[in-house]
């Protein structure tokens, strides 16, 4: 444990400070800054870094991402639970010859195309109109600022 001095007892004032010191001594005092030009307008949108639609397009890329990745893991573990857990299902027949294991994995590819088909589904019908969006909106920006 380590020894700290009390904290100062406050009101606290700065040995080197003018006796017009009216901020509190957490809060340092800004300096004025330089006056706005003229003739300029203000940003009517925010930066693009902390624009609320990034966030809706990470959102629904992260959206997109788990249904694909769920899934044909879930289908995958799905069946490795089922190989592990009952294999006298899984032995079973289904046809003749047929066992029942063999059949799910057969079943595997397409339920891996399944994965990629809701994937460049909701690619095209989520994630793309925002991107698209966005990069109009960013050229745009990028053409106002060329234009100053």
């Amino acid at each position: 444990m380590s020894y700290d001095p009390p904290p100062p007892s406050y009101p606290y004032r700065p040995p080197d400070s003018s006796p017009s010191y009216d901020t509190y001594p957490w809060q340092p005092q800004q300096p004025p800054g330089p006056p706005e030009p003229a003739g300029r307008r203000p940003q009517r949108h925010a930066a693009l870094g902390h624009h609320s639609d990034l966030r809706v397009l990470r959102s629904a890329y992260r959206w997109q991402r788990r249904v694909a990745t769920l899934t044909a893991l879930g289908y995958f573990v799905l069946f490795l639970i089922l190989s592990a857990f009952a294999p006298s299902f899984m032995t079973s027949t289904v046809t003749d010859g047929l066992p029942t294991g063999l059949l799910l994995a057969l079943v595997q590819v397409p339920v891996t195309w399944l994965a990629i088909a809701l994937y460049e589904q909701t690619a095209r019908r989520r994630v793309d109109p925002l991107a698209d969006r966005i990069r109009k909106q960013a050229e745009l920006d990028a053409r106002r600022e060329e234009t100053r």
